[in-house]
């Protein structure tokens, strides 16, 4: 540690630290613009010049090393008139619109002009100007005259996204920031960029001239997302949501969200929103008052269980919902005497977690920043966790080696070590692979019998170096057919390398809805059973069967075949095709729960705007159901009451995650011909992110194409612009087509989630592919 003195305190810093890091331990503040403490040091703006003794001139306190026994002033007359000089050069360019600029009110310029700045210019010249960029839907870059080229944005892009999208040109007064030959910007993370900039250049696309700051209530919520839980500020004017920012929390997402939790609160405010019960009747809809449809609701269960027993009544509940309503919905029908519910919506194998146990990321999502060393198998890491990705990116610029194990391999922004490329149905023998190459490595047999490769060696001993080290599995391997043993290898390996093993969790309370019991209860049938078997009702809780499903043919067929079907939605258009009764609930932002993120970190929070119209929390919903239907236990007053039986101590949560799997035999069942590998895109995973007018124009949000190997793409004697007819478990579909050249030579790469894509068969399946 080194001993410094700063404006007369004593203050001890680690040796490589900058006269910036003392003063932010001594709790000094020193102007700065360019300066962000997640970013590299630039020294780009000049403002945060010191006095320091025995140096010549004043030093920027961000890129000046410490040296023991230095003094520091930061208030001297040197250093106020260096920091007002710059302030004055920063302002001879800046055009005067703080009126009716976005970032008034939140503008560290304009905070720091009042300190700093004169109160005339002595600058009588022309002002510069430089014209504004489109760079896609969700950054403004319209007054790019008010840029101080900080560079924040810039070092953002490498540093934190993992791509450069902008970039400084020319020098001197005909610097600009710009996009690179006229690209749009389209990382996931892309929206920090404007939390960021100091001044009003980069601002909101959406929330453009829509609210002033001072006008806004600022309220505290969690992402309905991912599984990263992110923290939000959400801004609130006039009972509407207006602006989602990010909270800072160093455990879960730092200082960072992903543009779908920024965006996505569009959704809320959409026409399309359910605001009134209602019923449909000679095939028409129509509006009907609360105490109608919950009869309706009641009377039609109750008359099912009488005449066809209570197993033909089920419940799926989305991976989204909050742990009160699943675990209500769960109760609820448990309580009719029925087994079957689930939430595995996507999922290909049911086995699950000892009973009241859940599945979860095996180590904290902070630690992630840190790994040696990490085998991440069937993930879309990307767009499916951006911050867990980000995190990842740290670790491998601490020197971390990242290796994967995919169908196909999306660039991940981040240096990789070693791929292995395995169409889906070789996962389990190509996973069994490294397995045996760390048996080999360490002399002890292998758990499966299987011949390692080169890279499968390569992994071993990587994975048998450094000392913090996971074996990770994504969305495609939890929704894999032999998820379970994917699971069983992987905690085989990380066993005997003392890694960790976990799952990266597929939504924002995938742990939650595991620990509350939203599963199949004794004899009840899971997902797959539900649908396969189909019951005379179903109860749809944040469900949109056609695009939430692994299998939405089969859903769809499964649901109009049912007598009764009740859809518990926030949104009409998400329940409309196939609901007999629709029942409007609130999303996130209008009602109070709990989720529980990847870490097992179960995050409440209420309700930020009043519900809209008629719309009620779900968990009020399902509580006056179970009333109405005589079943014990559904008294609460009172979302804490719920979350207090649902979830039990929240303190002991971590005694009860386990990512436990017994290995069971493996079979090297390969396909013989085409096989599909599914991603559900960024902006098509969850209800909310659908209906977000921003995200849906998107370059992520184009339209699915089908991906083939090359060796596929030579077989079908395919070109560019061509389109391919998919035959996927009965289900067609006519797709523009693409190469890949990453792909496994067998794996057609067909997105999920989307309308284009609804009328196919199971995520995992034989693929019949011809020239259309």
């Amino acid at each position: 540690m080194i001993e410094i003195e700063l404006d007369g305190k004593k203050v001890e810093v680690p040796e490589g630290s900058m006269v910036m890091h003392a003063a932010e331990k001594a709790g000094t503040y020193v102007p700065h613009f360019c300066y962000h403490k997640k970013l590299s040091i630039a020294a780009n703006c000049r403002m945060c010049l010191v006095d320091v003794e025995k140096a010549p001139k004043p030093m920027p306190a961000c890129a000046t090393p410490v040296t023991q026994g230095m003094i520091v002033r930061t208030k001297s007359d040197k250093a106020v008139k260096a920091q007002q000089s710059v302030m004055e050069f920063l302002l001879i360019n800046h055009p005067l619109d703080c009126p009716i600029c976005d970032q008034g009110g939140e503008c560290q310029l304009q905070d720091l002009a009042v300190g700093y700045g004169g109160s005339a210019s002595r600058y009588q010249e022309e002002k510069r100007v430089v014209f504004h960029k489109e760079v896609g839907p969700l950054i403004s870059m319209e007054e790019m005259s008010r840029c101080i080229h900080c560079t924040r944005c810039v070092r953002f892009g490498q540093e934190i996204a993992g791509v450069m999208e902008l970039g400084m040109l020319h020098r001197g007064e005909h610097a600009e920031i710009t996009t690179f030959v006229g690209n749009t910007v389209d990382s996931e993370l892309s929206g920090n960029m404007i939390d960021i900039c100091p001044v009003g250049a980069l601002t909101s696309k959406p929330f453009r001239y829509t609210a002033r700051t001072w006008e806004l209530s600022r309220r505290k919520s969690i992402s309905p997302h991912d599984s990263t839980g992110a923290n939000l500020i959400v801004q609130v004017k006039a009972n509407k949501v207006m602006r989602v920012v990010p909270l800072e929390n160093e455990e879960v997402n730092e200082c960072w969200i992903a543009d779908r939790d920024r965006f996505s609160y569009e959704a809320l405010n959409s026409d399309d929103r359910l605001t009134v019960p209602m019923l449909k009747q000679g095939g028409q809809w129509r509006e009907v008052d609360w105490q109608t449809a919950l009869e309706y609701v009641a009377n039609g269960l109750k008359q099912i269980r009488n005449d066809h027993g209570a197993s033909a009544i089920g419940a799926l509940g989305s991976p989204h919902a909050t742990a009160e309503e699943l675990y209500l919905l769960s109760q609820l029908v448990k309580g009719l005497g029925s087994g079957n519910v689930d939430h595995r919506l996507r999922h290909a194998d049911f086995s699950a977690a000892p009973s009241g146990q859940a599945r979860w990321l095996g180590r904290s999502i902070a630690s992630l920043s840190s790994l040696d060393a990490a085998l991440v198998v069937g993930a879309f890491l990307r767009k499916d966790h951006p911050l867990f990705a980000q995190r990842l990116r740290q670790a491998v610029k601490r020197g971390g080696r990242i290796h994967s194990l995919h169908a196909v391999h999306d660039d991940w922004l981040m240096p990789m070590a070693q791929g292995l490329t395995a169409a889906p149905s070789a996962w389990v023998q190509t996973l069994a692979g490294v397995a045996a190459a760390v048996a080999a490595e360490k002399g002890v047999s292998a758990p499966v019998a299987a011949t390692p490769d080169e890279a499968s060696m390569a992994i071993a001993r990587s994975l048998l170096q450094g000392e913090h080290k996971a074996v990770l599995l994504g969305n495609a391997a939890v929704q894999h057919p032999q998820a379970s043993q994917l699971l069983a290898l992987a905690g085989w390996i990380a066993a005997q390398t003392g890694a960790t093993v976990g799952s990266f969790g597929e939504a924002a309370n995938s742990v939650g809805a595991q620990l509350v019991g939203a599963l199949p209860g004794p004899g009840g049938l899971d997902v797959g059973g539900m649908l396969a078997q189909p019951l005379k009702a179903y109860l749809l809780l944040h469900v949109e069967p056609q695009l939430d499903l692994a299998d939405p043919l089969r859903a769809t067929r499964a649901l109009e075949s049912a007598d009764m079907v009740v859809a518990l939605t926030a949104f009409k258009s998400a329940a409309q095709g196939h609901a007999d009764v629709m029942l409007p609930i609130a999303p996130f932002s209008e009602t109070a729960g709990t989720f529980v993120n990847a870490e097992g970190r179960p995050q409440s929070f209420y309700g930020v705007v009043k519900p809209l119209g008629e719309t009620r929390p779900a968990w009020k919903v399902l509580r006056v159901l179970g009333t109405m239907l005589d079943l014990p236990g559904f008294g609460f007053e009172t979302a804490e009451e719920v979350r207090a039986q649902a979830l039990g101590d929240t303190t002991t949560l971590a005694q009860r995650l386990n990512n436990d799997a017994a290995l069971g035999a493996t079979s090297a069942n390969a396909a013989a011909g085409f096989e599909r590998i599914a991603d559900v895109p960024i902006y098509t995973t969850d209800v909310l992110v659908r209906r977000a007018p921003a995200l849906q124009q998107t370059a992520d949000a184009r339209a699915p194409v089908v991906s083939v190997s090359t060796s596929a793409w030579s077989q079908l004697g395919l070109k560019d612009g061509d389109r391919v007819r998919v035959q996927v478990g009965g289900g067609v579909a006519t797709l523009p087509v693409r190469c890949d050249a990453t792909l496994a030579a067998q794996a057609v790469r067909v997105p999920t989630g989307h309308p284009a894509t609804a009328e196919l068969g199971p995520l995992f399946a034989p693929v019949e592919l011809s020239k259309a």
